[in-house]
Formats: structure tokens, C-alpha cells, sequence
């Protein structure tokens, strides 16, 4: 999900290495924080530490000192919601004056630190566990450079705006900017406790501690891009509200739990962030794409996370489709890329977007996430019969529709291509989007307009749902149109895309129609849009399990052995979680179950490896190797939304569960659960009007069923 290549892709680059600090995140609207493990920021970073507030770094430097002395961590844990990261700490030895030394272990510093509405709220509470009394001090060192998402990721600016003179009051600090765009910026800086000194850069703070005394301080930092900032909360406020927020999400969400313990751990932290990463707009909730590069609406990302969470919740699903066809584009625009029923790919709030510096501020240039629109909405359909709802966007599926018919077919022969408007976008347009994803198997590069394979497959899938809705609509006209030419495409597409060589589909045509006959793991995706004839669903689960593509861990991007196969890139050789859910669920619909769950197993395996049982974004394609973890991606985002939202993709194929709009139903089509979970209950699980709670159990040759509660007319079926 690049938006800036060059600068523009997230390939490794020694301008963007992420703090390698074991960085905590925190997250509440658009407001996040990337801090190391002792709750700091450090100002010797580099990489994507800080407090960023609608894509500025409003904080990037926050240390804590203590008598002179950085802290020793003992712990840094992250609240299991995500809402406060809580670190505690000790000090090394201190001499505090000539006669008094502060032995280490005997001094303890706990910190707590929220982010809420802008707002990021320390509590630093020392406890003296000493013999004596103690007279010491507590500094917080500070900055704020005010740089765009897009300078901290490494694009270099020929100007910048200026920084206002910083001022210091009494207790507190305020810094400011003046960007290009003409936009205040602020930082508000406020502390209590008895302060010896307050300067533009550093608070001094004084502490007496009695033996077995403990000590609060509480320290809060504002961002604003207003003149006047609101009326500040203090941080019990800020974590009641927040309590209360994820209690209400809590109550009304779907719940899953399994006989795995770890299995639940994933499950729970896949849950946990993307409440954090979800925020509520003027159309509904949209999960921004991942921190800390992709804090921000991506069409693509949404619309994915969206299908993978939807048989869950579906008011997900409501959101994004609100957001995209209220941001859906309207008139021809080459700088932007936009062109009439075209979905957003991606929006940026900056001062380098407000500028065109980048041109993210409203950026079209994909091609994908219009016809994951219009699948969406057939799915959404599906899943809840809500006619009233997709009356409402009934037009922007219209237009969505004409869009891929007019705009994204360049040339009338019936596939979508992309061919980049703007030196400045992106050069490939589809979710393998860096500048050398898309090639010939002997290494060149492919040239535009380019028809990747997994698009075409997404268009497949839309005009069949398209024509679902059509019907529900009264136009069975249209509706019998769109079925004939998805089966018209499904025919061509297989002609064209078939490569025999390799056994699979190519992973796009180039201008002059050439297949990139290159092994790759959007195969996955053609397996589960339905696009792939039943006679060739072999060879292409043949190519996709292949242990030249599937790791141990997940599906490779581009297969071993591929002359740009490079485990270590972004797309050509790397394992994504959703792209490897895809592929799972792609299998499933074949049929290919036991191949599905090998797979899944391997995934899940990699999240207990990874710290808070988080699967991020990508990790490299190395081998996976007994006993080791998989291997990093140095700047991968974590979490990320649509890694999050692989975990639910995975039960829902391997369960085979689906439903129906035309009466509340659910349906299991021949679930099958792996050896480590026995069983899987799903609480609250809302369809239509109504409510159930089920229960699956592994037997030796089939799973069973029971229905725990039920409310509502709703029909269960199980089959196989």
C-alpha cells in the first residue's frame, strides 16, 4: 500500500529505519504515538518515534531523566485493549550529594501514558523504597520539529515553514509552526508538581520523598491546529472515556474464543487493533490503514479489511462503504488521478498534501479499490439484507460500475489497466504497488497500460454481485448484462492470463498484451473472487502451496526462483498476513481445505513469534527454519489493519460460513477445524433482526454443531 515511491515505497531506505527500540504504539482518531520501550521519544531517532497529530510530528523528543540519571526499564507493557502503555522503572546507582547515595532497585518510577482527542496525558508516579528520605529532581527534556509524515519517512523539502519562538509560563510550554500551507500548528505543553524550572525545551521538577512516600506527576501534551486549543482533561478522564468507549464496542461486537489459548491471544490482539486503528468519521467508522506510515483512510485497505471482518461485523463494512461513496470521485483530474466513479485509494491531511508537494491529499491512482466497492456492497448485501442501505449508494455502485466499463478499460478489450497519469503518483496501481512489482519472467519491466490478474478477478466477482443487487433493485435488465459480461470476462480472462509453462496465471498483462509469466500469490485472489474454472483449480493450488511460494510462514509474494525474488523487498518475495488469508480462503473455496489449513497454521504460528501475538504488515520470505521466528521487515507497519483483520478471513473459509439476504440465515458448508482447536464458540453473532451463540466442535471425520442461544427467526444450516 505505497503511496510515495522513491521516496514513495516502504523499501528499506536509511532515511526510515523504525526506532529498533521495541516501539510501543499508541492510537485514538488521528491522533497516534510511536514511543520507545521506556515511554520516550528519543531525539537522537531518526526513524518514526514521535506524537503525530493529522500527519505532523507535534512531539519529537520526550525524555525522562531522573536525578540527573536516564531510568532503567523493568517492564513495558501495553494494555491487551491498546488504550495505555504502562512502563515501570528503577534508577542506577546515584549520588545525590556528597554524604547521600541512591542505591539502584530502591527508587521506583511508574509511568502511564493515553492518547485521547489530540491529546496525550502522562502520570509518572516515584516510589521511594529507600531507607532515607530523598531530595532529587525529574526533568523532561522536549522538542517538537513539526515535520510531515512524509519528511520523518524520508523525503527531503527544499523549504519548510517556520518555527514560531517558543515560550515558557509559569507551568507550561507552548511550541508552534507556521507551515507553507498557511496552517498554525501548536504544541501545548503542560506539567504539575513543584516546578524549579520551565524553559522552551526542558522542565525541571522537584521531589521529596519520605521513606516508603509516593510522589505523582502528571504531565500533558496538546496538539492543535486551531488558535485555541479545547478545554484540556486530565488523564483519569481520558482513560474513563476511553473504558467506556471500548466497553460499548465490546458489547455489541461478536466474540470468538477457541479450546487454544494462544490461538485466542491472536484472536484478542487482532481485536484490539483494529479498535485502535478505527476511527469514527462524519459517514461512519473507517479502519485507517496501519501506524505509523498509514495512519490515514486508503481505499484499498479499507474495502479488504472490511471483507475479512464482515461476517463480524458488518457496521464496519457500513462505514466504509459511506466513507468511499461520499469521497468518491466526480470529475477528470490528472494530478490526482481521478476520474468519474473512481474509489479513493488514498487521503492525507499534511502539510506536504495541502501543499501538492505530495499528491495524496485526495489521490485516485488505483485501480482496484473500485471494484472491491462494488463487492463490498454485494457482500454487505448478502450478509444483511439491508436494502434501505444500498438504496442509499445505489448511485456511486452505478458509477463504480460505469467507471470500470469506460475509464478503467483503456482499450475495450474487457480488462481494467492502469497506466499512470502523474510523474509524480504511483507507478503501478494495483495492491502490488512498488516500482519493480510488476515484470516479465526474464527480469524487465513490464510497461503500461498494465492488466494485473488479481483485478480482473475482482471485477469478475463485482459485476456477479453487481447483478445480485441489480435484481434487488428492479433492473433485471442490467442485472442480466453484468452476469454476461462476467462470464465473458471469466472466458477471456483465462485465455489470455493462462500461462502453460508455469501452470498458473500470469501476474498481469503488459500494453502489448504480453503475459508476465511470473509465479506469484495473487493467484490466491483469483481463487477467491471465483474466477478460476474449476478444471484448472488444481494446478493453481499446486502453484500457490509450492515450496518456492509458501514459506512455512505464509504465501510468498513472488515465488523462489523468480529473477527479482528477493525475500527482503516489499513485494517480490515477502509474506503478507492478508495476502496469505486471501489465498486461505481462496483455497477453501476450491475445496482445497487441508491445503487452506496448512497454510494457517503456518500464519498463526508466526504471530506467536511476534511480540503481542501482532502479525504486522509484511515480514520477509526467508524460510522458515525450526524453532526460529520469521524475520522481520524493518519498516513494516504495526499494527496494520488489514493483517489484523486476517485471523477472521481464516475462520470464516475454514468454518465455511456464509448467509444469505433474502431471510436471516447462516450456513456452514463443510467446516473443518485444524488439530489445535478442538472447538470454536461464536458469541453475539448478530443476523438480522435477531442474535446467536454457537458452538463448534472437531470430531475425528466431521465438526459438529450446537446452537447455544438463539433470538430472533434466524435459520442455521450445517452441511458435509
Amino acid at each position: 500500500m505505497t503511496d510515495i515511491c522513491s521516496t514513495d515505497s516502504c523499501e528499506l531506505t536509511s532515511s526510515s529505519h523504525p526506532s529498533g527500540d521495541g516501539g510501543q504504539v499508541l492510537k485514538q482518531a488521528d491522533t497516534f504515538a510511536v514511543f520507545g520501550r521506556m515511554g520516550q521519544i528519543s531525539s537522537c531517532q531518526s526513524g518514526d518515534q514521535g506524537l503525530f497529530h493529522l500527519g505532523t510530528r507535534h512531539l519529537s523528543a520526550w525524555e525522562l531523566s531522573v536525578g540527573g540519571h536516564r531510568p532503567m526499564v523493568l517492564n513495558s507493557t501495553m494494555k491487551q485493549d491498546n488504550s495505555l502503555l504502562v512502563v515501570q522503572m528503577t534508577t542506577p546507582d546515584i549520588r545525590l550529594d556528597d554524604e547521600t547515595m541512591l542505591p539502584h532497585g530502591t527508587l521506583h518510577v511508574f509511568r502511564s501514558l493515553i492518547v485521547h482527542e489530540s491529546t496525550f496525558y502522562e502520570h509518572c508516579r516515584l516510589t521511594n523504597y529507600s531507607r532515607r528520605p530523598l531530595e532529587l529532581t525529574l526533568e523532561y527534556r522536549y522538542d517538537a520539529d513539526f515535520r510531515d509524515i512524509f519528511e520523518v519517512r524520508g523525503a527531503h523539502r527544499s523549504q519548510r515553514g517556520s518555527l514560531f519562538a517558543p515560550q515558557a509560563d509559569g507551568d507550561s510550554a507552548v511550541l508552534g509552526y507556521q507551515g507553507l500551507d498557511g496552517q498554525t500548528r501548536k504544541t501545548m505543553i503542560e506539567f504539575d508538581g513543584e516546578i524549579e524550572s520551565l524553559q522552551t525545551d526542558h522542565c525541571l521538577l522537584r521531589l521529596r520523598l519520605d521513606v516508603g512516600e509516593e510522589r505523582t506527576i502528571h504531565a500533558t501534551v496538546h496538539c492543535s491546529d486551531r488558535p485555541h486549543p479545547r478545554e484540556v482533561k486530565n488523564q483519569a478522564a481520558a482513560i474513563a472515556e476511553t473504558t467506556a468507549r471500548l466497553q460499548r464496542e465490546a458489547e455489541r461486537s461478536t466474540v470468538v474464543f477457541t479450546s487454544n489459548e494462544q490461538f485466542n491471544e491472536w484472536i484478542d490482539r487482532s481485536v484490539a487493533d483494529l479498535r485502535m486503528l478505527v476511527t469514527e468519521t462524519d459517514y461512519g467508522s473507517y479502519p485507517y490503514a496501519g501506524v505509523p506510515w498509514f495512519a490515514t483512510p486508503f481505499g484499498r485497505d479499507g474495502l479488504i479489511t472490511a471483507l475479512e471482518t464482515l461476517w463480524m461485523d458488518p457496521q464496519l463494512s457500513r462505514g466504509v462503504l459511506s466513507f468511499l461513496a461520499a469521497t468518491q470521485a466526480t470529475d477528470v483530474d490528472p494530478v490526482s488521478e481521478a476520474e468519474p466513479g473512481k474509489i479513493i485509494h488514498e487521503m492525507r491531511e499534511g502539510e506536504m498534501a495541502a501543499l501538492g508537494e505530495v499528491p495524496f491529499r485526495r489521490y485516485y491512482g488505483t485501480v482496484d479499490a473500485t471494484p472491491l466497492f462494488v463487492m463490498l456492497a454485494g457482500q454487505y448485501h448478502r450478509r444483511t439484507g439491508d436494502r434501505g442501505f444500498i438504496e442509499s449508494i445505489w448511485p456511486n455502485i452505478r458509477r463504480a460500475v460505469r467507471w470500470i466499463d469506460d475509464f478503467g478499460d483503456y482499450d475495450g478489450d474487457g480488462f481494467v489497466e492502469y497506466a499512470s497519469h502523474n510523474e509524480r503518483g504511483l507507478v503501478h496501481q494495483c495492491w502490488k504497488d512498488s516500482d519493480d512489482s510488476i515484470f516479465h519472467a526474464d527480469g524487465t519491466d513490464a510497461t503500461g497500460p498494465i492488466a494485473a490478474s488479481e483485478v480482473q478477478g475482482y471485477v469478475y466477482q463485482a459485476k456477479q454481485l453487481a447483478a445480485e443487487l441489480a435484481d434487488v433493485m428492479g433492473e433485471a435488465s442490467w442485472a442480466e448484462k453484468l452476469r454476461r459480461e462476467s462470464e465473458q470476462l471469466r472466458s477471456a480472462f483465462h485465455e489470455a492470463f493462462w500461462v502453460d509453462e508455469i501452470q498458473t496465471y500470469a501476474i498481469a498483462l503488459d500494453g502489448q498484451k504480453r503475459p508476465c509469466a511470473v509465479h506469484n500469490s495473487n493467484i490466491g485472489h483469483l481463487l477467491y473472487t471465483g474466477i478460476v474454472p474449476s478444471d484448472f483449480a488444481e494446478p493453481v493450488c499446486l502453484a500457490l502451496t509450492a515450496e518456492s511460494t509458501f514459506n512455512g510462514w505464509g504465501i510468498r509474494t513472488i515465488s523462489e526462483g523468480e529473477v527479482r525474488y528477493n525475500p527482503m523487498s516489499y513485494h517480490n518475495g515477502s509474506v503478507w498476513p492478508h495476502d496469505t488469508a486471501i489465498g486461505i480462503a481462496g483455497l477453501c473455496r476450491y475445496g482445497f481445505r487441508e491445503q487452506a489449513m496448512e497454510i494457517a497454521t503456518g500464519l498463526f504460528s508466526a504471530s506467536l513469534f511476534n511480540e503481542l501475538h501482532r502479525l504486522p504488515e509484511l515480514f520477509c520470505g526467508f524460510d522458515r527454519m525450526t524453532g526460529h521466528a520469521p524475520t522481520l521487515y524493518p519498516v513494516a507497519c504495526s499494527p496494520q489493519a488489514w493483517a489484523a483483520g486476517a485471523v477472521f478471513l481464516i475462520l470464516q473459509s475454514i468454518l465455511g460460513l456464509s448467509f444469505a439476504s433474502t431471510k436471516p440465515h447462516v450456513r456452514f458448508d463443510s467446516p473443518q477445524l485444524p488439530p489445535y482447536l478442538n472447538w470454536v464458540r461464536i458469541q453475539n453473532l448478530r443476523v438480522g433482526n435477531g442474535v446467536v451463540d454457537l458452538a463448534l466442535r472437531r470430531h475425528p471425520r466431521d465438526v459438529g454443531m450446537n446452537v447455544e442461544r438463539k433470538r430472533g427467526d434466524i435459520q442455521i444450516v450445517i452441511t458435509g
